[in-house]
């Protein structure tokens, strides 16, 4: 499934469309509303199927705008990816495996995606997943932690056979 299929499947209503304007400001067409960056990165987060069109060509500029969003976020405190990963992923650009590349991030953060929220429905939702992350009991954090050993080891198999595939060793 690909990031636009998941988007699409994620929401039922119709795609919202968000112009941005010469002077960088942000229209959001199904409020009538200039909206921040921080509002477009709130519908992310709420899963509203958008797309972010140049208000003057009509030139789709969704993925500039995610990236800017993930550039705010990185510099904001806690950031996602270390310089390492970072790194890795810039030496991909031009490489003949690029392609394979952006599909196999996704495959896997699809997966821990998936792993998530199969845990939030066993354990009454999200809340209920922070809460039974946090609890002290030893039989709740060595299923856990069973069951994250397990997803670090297949993503790891995945990784070496990427890596074996570019002719790559660790």
């Amino acid at each position: 499934m690909t990031a636009q299929e998941n988007t699409s499947s994620s929401s039922t209503s119709q795609q919202r469309v968000i112009k941005k304007y010469p002077n960088r400001r942000l229209y959001d067409t199904a409020t009538s509303t200039y909206i921040t960056l921080a509002e477009v990165k709130q519908l992310v987060m709420q899963h509203e199927n958008i797309v972010v069109k140049d208000a003057k060509t009509g030139e789709d500029l969704t993925r500039s705008i995610f990236l800017q969003i993930i550039l705010e976020e990185e510099a904001g405190g806690a950031p996602m990816f270390t310089e390492a990963m970072l790194a890795n992923i810039i030496r991909f650009y031009g490489h003949t495996m690029q392609g394979h590349m952006g599909s196999f991030i996704e495959k896997n953060v699809q997966m821990f995606t998936d792993f998530q929220n199969k845990m939030a429905d066993q354990a009454g939702g999200v809340d209920a997943w922070a809460k039974m992350v946090q609890m002290s009991n030893p039989l709740m954090n060595a299923n856990y932690a069973e069951q994250m050993q397990k997803m670090q080891e297949q993503m790891q198999k995945q990784i070496e056979q990427m890596m074996s595939m570019f002719g790559l060793k660790r």
